[in-house]
């Protein structure tokens, strides 16, 4: 179904999704919008509210880092994350970490 028909939450959703795809990608919003057919006020409109709601600076903790039995360490090593909120990412490493960073901006 089209974003229009959707619910508000599955809106912002989508929308969240959307913004943070156009975020890793080498194209303008307004190029994003042209190539996902997507309407770019929509887009300007959605980028603002997401980030308005979207805290300046995320709060600072400890997160908890195992080590698995017997692997030894190599610039090629991947990283598997594991938030609370039950999302995981793995597969991450030095060539992917600007996407992962701005997936987790989004969260």
């Amino acid at each position: 179904k089209g974003i229009l028909a959707m619910k508000t939450q599955e809106r912002r959703q989508a929308w969240q999704q959307h913004i943070a795809a156009s975020e890793v990608s080498d194209l303008s919003g307004a190029a994003f919008c042209k190539q996902y057919d997507l309407n770019y006020g929509q887009f300007n409109y959605w980028r603002k509210k997401l980030q308005q709601t979207t805290p300046v600076e995320p709060s600072a903790g400890f997160a908890r880092v195992t080590a698995r039995s017997g692997a030894q360490s190599s610039l090629n090593d991947e990283l598997g994350l594991h938030l609370p909120s039950g999302i995981r990412l793995s597969g991450v490493n030095a060539g992917n970490l600007d996407v992962v960073l701005a997936l987790l901006r989004q969260l």
